[in-house]
């Protein structure tokens, strides 16, 4: 594990590979699991700030979830997430041509409707990040939806804190994630000297 200012970094980071394959996956991550996508306490305002330039590009199912549940919902832990179609989708994600899943916010934010990309959670996947007293635990969430990105980023040799430089950078910034390459590349220089 890495230890780097407030964060502890699982090795899976720095040794997994991974590169997002929704030609293979079709967005699985938008529709797999128990609730939809973790959301930080500030990203509440700042969905509700923002819901009325992100509505027009999501499902008539997404919006009609959204009115009857809420922007958001609170669960048994007192964690915040995404709302969900049927306890299935993210309300907020949407099919495309494709029939592949992508993120109605994130369409809104590429046409410049709103200056807020996406959760961090979401951001930030296949890494989740658990919060402690004192610092926060990044790890791999390796699940088996993803299994074409592995192939996918061993074939392009992308490691998964390589593909997330841009989210890594977003949470915690860019002298964090210097920090974080200046680590990584002293450990594999040690180890190609003992080897």
């Amino acid at each position: 594990m890495i230890v780097l200012q407030h964060t502890v970094i699982s090795d899976d980071l720095k040794e997994k590979f991974f590169v997002c394959n929704l030609e293979k996956c079709k967005g699985a991550c938008c529709v797999e699991g128990d609730l939809g996508a973790p959301l930080a306490e500030d990203e509440l305002q700042i969905l509700a700030d923002n819901y009325e330039q992100i509505k027009p590009y999501l499902s008539d199912a997404g919006v009609k979830a959204i009115a009857e549940q809420g922007l958001y919902i609170k669960d048994w832990e007192g964690d915040f997430s995404t709302t969900t179609i049927n306890d299935r989708e993210c309300a907020y994600a949407i099919y495309d041509e494709n029939l592949t899943l992508k993120c109605g916010i994130e369409q809104a934010y590429l046409d410049g409707k709103i200056d807020w990309k996406k959760p961090i959670s979401c951001h930030l996947y296949p890494i989740r990040i658990t919060k402690y007293d004192g610092f926060e635990a990044l790890n791999y969430d390796k699940w088996n939806i993803c299994s074409p990105a592995c192939s996918f980023g061993a074939d392009l040799g992308v490691r998964v804190y390589q593909f997330l430089k841009e989210p890594l950078i977003r949470k915690y910034g860019s002298e964090w994630y210097q920090e974080l390459e200046n680590i990584i590349a002293e450990e594999e220089g040690v180890q190609q000297i003992k080897s």
